[in-house]
C-alpha cells in the first residue's frame, strides 16, 4: 500500500465538493489538495438522480457559486443543466484535475503527535484498499445515503404484478407510455415527477399520506433576464442573488412570525388553481409552513396537469399492494402499471466515515456542531451542508471561505490543529435540525447536536452567517490552536508504509 500526503483531502465531487476546490485554490494558493469521489463521474447528486423532470427547488441564483454566474434563462433549472454547470466549473478551474474516481473513503484517523489524518478508501471494483494522509479533512459528501433511498415495508408488494421503482435508482430502460402509474408520495421528488410523467402515461395518480405546502413560481426569473441584458453577468448575477436571499429570508420569518397568515396566503394560492374544496382535501398540510421543507411548482405545472385531467391526487393510507395495484384504507383499489415509490431519503452522517481521534472512536451523535461545519473535540475536520431554508450553496460557500481562513490563519501563527472545545456549560443540547420531516426524524439520533447559543447555535440565517464565518473572529476562545512536537509533512509524496 502507497501513502500520498496532501494538506487537503477533500471528499465528493459534487456541488460542494468543487466548490472547495476552488476556493481553496484562490484563498490558499500553493495548498496541494485531492478530491476522493467514490462514484466514477462528478456531479454528486445532480448526476445521481435521473429520474423524469430532475431539476432543483432552489433558484440557480442561489443554488449557484457565488463566484460563477448561473447565464441561463430558466432560474429553475433541470438536472442536467445543474450537473453541466458543476462540470464546467471544475473544467474552468483546473479542479477536475484533483478528482480521483471511484475511492470510497472508508475511514480517517487523527494523530495529534503529527497534527495529520490518515485516511482509508476503496478503490474500484475490486474495493483495493489505498491511504492518504492530509492535514485538513473537508467532507463535501452530502448528507443522504447515495446506495439507496427510504422505502417503507409495504405490506403485499411482492403480489404486485407491475414495477416498482424508487426514483434513487430509476431504471434507464423503463417505458412508462400509456400506463397507469401510480406515485407514492407528495414532496419535491414527486411533484416534480407527477407532471413529468404525465406527459407519455394513461394517466398519473400522487398518492399521498398526508398533504405539504406547494408554492408555484416562475421557471423564469425576469429581473434577473433583464440585468444580464443591462449589465455584466457578474454584476446582474450578484444582484439577482442578493434580491433572492432576501426575499426568501423575509418569508421564512414572516411564516415562523405569523404561520397562520403565511398558511392562508400560500393555500389561497393554490386555490385559485385548483378550488377550494380540492385544496380543503389534499393541499392543506396539518403543520405550519416551513416547519418542513415547502415544494416549488415551476410555472404551476403540477396544477395545470392535474386541471388537465391527465394527473389526479388522492390522500389516503395503504393498506395492501394487490395484483393490479394499491388497496387504501378507505377500500379504493388503485389499478397500476407502475409504481414510483417516492417516499424520501436515508440520512448518512459524512457519509459513514469511520472517525477516531488519538486511537479513540468518535460517534458523531455525541459531538456539537460548532458554526454547522466543524465538531466538538474533533481537529482539522470540516463539512459543507446547506441551508434547510434557503439553498445549499449559500451555506457551502460560506463554511468553504471560513475553511481557508482557518486555515491560513494556522499558517500565519505556526499552529497545526484546530479543535473546536464546548466549555462553556451554560450551553444546552438542541436537536441538530428542527423540521418534522420523516426524513429528518428517523434519522437524527445518528446527528450531532447544536447548541442553545452561538457559535454551536444553527441560526439556518445566511445574514448572520456571513457575519460569523466571513467577518468573525477565526481565534474566538472556542477554537483552541495547538503546535504539535512531531514536524510537518512536506510536500504531496510517495511513501512506502
Amino acid at each position: 500500500m502507497t501513502l500520498e500526503h496532501f494538506d487537503m483531502l477533500i471528499v465528493g465531487a459534487g456541488l460542494s465538493g468543487i466548490g472547495a476546490g476552488f476556493h481553496l485554490q484562490k484563498n490558499c494558493p500553493g495548498k496541494s489538495y485531492v478530491i476522493l469521489e467514490g462514484r466514477e463521474r462528478s456531479g454528486g447528486t445532480w448526476d445521481l438522480f435521473r429520474y423524469p423532470g430532475i431539476r432543483s427547488d432552489s433558484d440557480m441564483y442561489t443554488l449557484g457559486y457565488s463566484f460563477k454566474p448561473w447565464t441561463e434563462a430558466k432560474a429553475i433549472a433541470d438536472g442536467p443543466s445543474i450537473l453541466n454547470y458543476v462540470r464546467e466549473t471544475a473544467r474552468e478551474n483546473g479542479i477536475d484535475r484533483h478528482i480521483r474516481f471511484g475511492h470510497m473513503v472508508k475511514s480517517a484517523s487523527w494523530s495529534s503527535e503529527e497534527a495529520a489524518w490518515t485516511v482509508e478508501a476503496e478503490r474500484g471494483p475490486e474495493k483495493e484498499k489505498v491511504r492518504f494522509t492530509c492535514n485538513f479533512l473537508f467532507m463535501c459528501s452530502g448528507y443522504y445515503d447515495y446506495d439507496q433511498g427510504y422505502t417503507p415495508e409495504f405490506q403485499g408488494v411482492d403480489r404486485f404484478q407491475g414495477r416498482v421503482v424508487h426514483p434513487q435508482k430509476w431504471p434507464e430502460e423503463l417505458d412508462y407510455s400509456g400506463k397507469r402509474v401510480v406515485v407514492i408520495g407528495s414532496g419535491a421528488t414527486a411533484v416534480t415527477l407527477v407532471p413529468e410523467m404525465a406527459k407519455d402515461a394513461s394517466h398519473v395518480v400522487m398518492l399521498q399520506r398526508s398533504p405539504t405546502y406547494v408554492v408555484s413560481r416562475p421557471a423564469e426569473d425576469g429581473l434577473a433576464n433583464w440585468l444580464r441584458s443591462k449589465l455584466p453577468a457578474k454584476l446582474a448575477y450578484g444582484i439577482t442573488r442578493w434580491k433572492n436571499v432576501l426575499l426568501g429570508m423575509a418569508f421564512f420569518k414572516y411564516c415562523r412570525a405569523k404561520p397562520e397568515k403565511a398558511k392562508q396566503m400560500i393555500l389561497q394560492g393554490v386555490r385559485e388553481q385548483l378550488g377550494s374544496e380540492f385544496v380543503k382535501k389534499h393541499f392543506t398540510p396539518a403543520y405550519n409552513p416551513w416547519d418542513q421543507r415547502l415544494c416549488l411548482v415551476p410555472n404551476g405545472d403540477l396544477f395545470d396537469t392535474i386541471k388537465e385531467g391527465r394527473a389526479s391526487v388522492v390522500t389516503d393510507h395503504i393498506d395492501t399492494f394487490t395484483e393490479k395495484g394499491i388497496l387504501l384504507k378507505s377500500g379504493e383499489e388503485l389499478e397500476a402499471d407502475v409504481i414510483v415509490t417516492a417516499t424520501g431519503l436515508n440520512l448518512k452522517v459524512l457519509g459513514g466515515l469511520q472517525l477516531s481521534v488519538d486511537g479513540r472512536q468518535v460517534d458523531l451523535s455525541d459531538t456539537m456542531s460548532y458554526k454547522g461545519m466543524m465538531y466538538s473535540d474533533v481537529p482539522n475536520l470540516a463539512s459543507a451542508f446547506g441551508y434547510t431554508n434557503a439553498s445549499w450553496t449559500l451555506k457551502c460557500d460560506l463554511t468553504c471561505e471560513y475553511v481557508c481562513r482557518l486555515i491560513n490563519h494556522m499558517d500565519a501563527t505556526g499552529t497545526r490543529q484546530a479543535t473546536p472545545r464546548l466549555k462553556d456549560g451554560t450551553v444546552e443540547e438542541e436537536p441538530w435540525l428542527d423540521f418534522t420531516s420523516g426524513y429528518v426524524q428517523r434519522s437524527l439520533d445518528k446527528f450531532p447536536k447544536q447548541g442553545s447559543k452561538k457559535p454551536w447555535k444553527l441560526y439556518q440565517n445566511y445574514a448572520l452567517d456571513i457575519m460569523a464565518m466571513k467577518f468573525g473572529k477565526v481565534d474566538d476562545g472556542v477554537m483552541e490552536f495547538a503546535k504539535p512536537s512531531a514536524p510537518a509533512r512536506g510536500e504531496p509524496e510517495r511513501l512506502a508504509s
